[in-house]
């Protein structure tokens, strides 16, 4: 959404001009971003200019556009990632005003890493324009007025009604929640651990298969990642919600649904932790129609041959997948650890038409994006895709366990890892409607 806030150009040359001034002014990054203390020189906002951006009226469009989804009192849960603060009112953004201008000079929000090139190509995606930006870094320097609240808009409705939630569930109360009969406890002493726990889904809690809408999980202290027969979670990932005409089988009870747990933590005297989670989850309503049950893949590289050089600043590996039948691709998700550098999706099409599906330039390991394309890529038969990764093993990655040591593949966060997730469709529709009888190939046993 491009926000009008005056039509004269010499107004917008003003903003520029300020976007650069501010730079100057905002205090460092790392005293920034400690957690749970006040940076005076990050917080002082200087007096109002006279015809100055205002929150009301220039502000808060953008903000409800593009923040508040996670940034309000009951935000979403980006896999463990929480808003650790509120940016619905006046009171919530001015205290924070240059550590907003901060973040988006520098690129840290709003988090999206997909090449800026890829704007508009999928759905969710978080990008500021130029004069948005120019805005929230001037109202910043301007003095951070509020303005007339006559000039507020209205709030968007998905975000009126987030914000309202249902026992802290961002995405409504649940059909079914699955989650540990005892929290799992970590020693003092563990940094990593993996472990398979088990939850059992009886015949009352849900006594027929039944089409999943949504997957929201709530998780404990130290979980870094979950595998689980209901879907997945990693640090950076929204819920999973199936669009209509989409839709996945939960099969019924009694049965054992696995999760693999990774936990992480420091470990050190007094870091020992008990964790639980809890998987909510929704369901189709009757009379839906399903009409594409999606498929996928994981493009792993041979884990025994991974060998990170110690030092190196841009290590890479690649791996082919080619399709053996017409498939429209539906989503990527690139998974590395701490030594992550970028990511690379690319096809050859059987006429020799070569395209960059998605290019991630700007790895974060604790914001890992799902990207769903706004539009399926339609991939014939034959058509080659190549999937390439970059490591930095090198001192100048600050997130680098160790720059000293060669790094092979591993589960630990310290080690690395080296694959990628595909979603895709087969161009057969189906008819399934929600509550009538499953066909035939989808019904257990058949």
């Amino acid at each position: 959404m491009r926000t009008v806030i005056r039509s004269s150009v010499f107004r917008m040359a003003l903003l520029i001009a300020l976007a650069f001034l501010a730079q100057a002014m905002v205090g460092p990054l790392a005293a920034q971003q400690a957690q749970g203390v006040r940076v005076a020189a990050a917080d002082q906002i200087p007096s109002a200019t006279h015809d100055a951006p205002t929150f009301y009226a220039d502000v808060l469009p953008i903000l409800h556009e593009n923040c508040v989804s996670c940034h309000q009192p009951a935000g979403l849960n980006m896999g463990g990632n929480v808003a650790p603060f509120s940016l619905m009112t006046y009171q919530d953004a001015r205290p924070r005003a240059r550590r907003i201008a901060s973040a988006i000079r520098e690129g840290r929000m709003p988090p999206w890493s997909a090449a800026e090139w890829q704007h508009g190509m999928f759905k969710g995606d978080r990008y500021l324009e130029d004069d948005e930006k120019a805005t929230l870094i001037a109202w910043a320097a301007e003095g951070a007025s509020a303005g007339n609240p006559e000039d507020a808009p209205p709030v968007p409705e998905a975000v009126l009604s987030s914000a309202v939630g249902a026992n802290d569930w961002f995405l409504g109360e649940p059909d079914l929640v699955l989650e540990f009969d005892d929290p799992y406890c970590i020693d003092d002493d563990v940094r990593d651990i993996y472990v398979n726990i088990p939850v059992q889904l009886t015949e009352d809690m849900l006594p027929e298969d039944r089409w999943v809408q949504s997957i929201e999980y709530r998780n404990g202290p130290a979980v870094h990642h979950i595998v689980g027969g209901v879907g997945g979670l990693v640090p950076g990932a929204k819920p999973r919600v199936y669009e209509e005409g989409y839709g996945r089988l939960l099969r019924a009870g009694p049965r054992e649904i696995m999760f693999n747990m990774h936990y992480n933590k420091e470990p050190g005297p007094g870091s020992a932790v008990c964790s639980n989670i809890k998987a909510g989850i929704t369901f189709k309503k009757d009379g839906d129609v399903i009409r594409h049950v999606t498929g996928g893949d994981q493009l792993w590289m041979n884990p025994s041959s991974l060998l990170i050089p110690a030092g190196d600043p841009s290590y890479s590996k690649s791996i082919e997948y080619e399709f053996e039948e017409d498939v429209e691709i539906l989503s990527f998700m690139p998974h590395m650890h701490l030594r992550g550098k970028a990511a690379l999706y690319e096809i050859t099409y059987p006429d020799g038409k070569h395209e960059t599906l998605l290019h991630v330039p700007k790895y974060q390991f604790n914001w890992q994006h799902s990207y769903a394309f706004r539009e399926p890529v339609f991939a014939p038969a034959g058509s080659m895709l190549r999937f390439t990764l970059w490591w930095d093993n090198s001192e100048d990655n600050p997130n680098n366990p160790d720059p000293s040591v060669d790094v092979r593949w591993g589960r630990p966060t310290h080690a690395e890892m080296s694959q990628g997730y595909m979603s895709f469709q087969t161009m057969e529709e189906r008819h399934i409607v929600v509550g009538e009888p499953l066909p035939d190939d989808l019904r257990v046993g058949t």
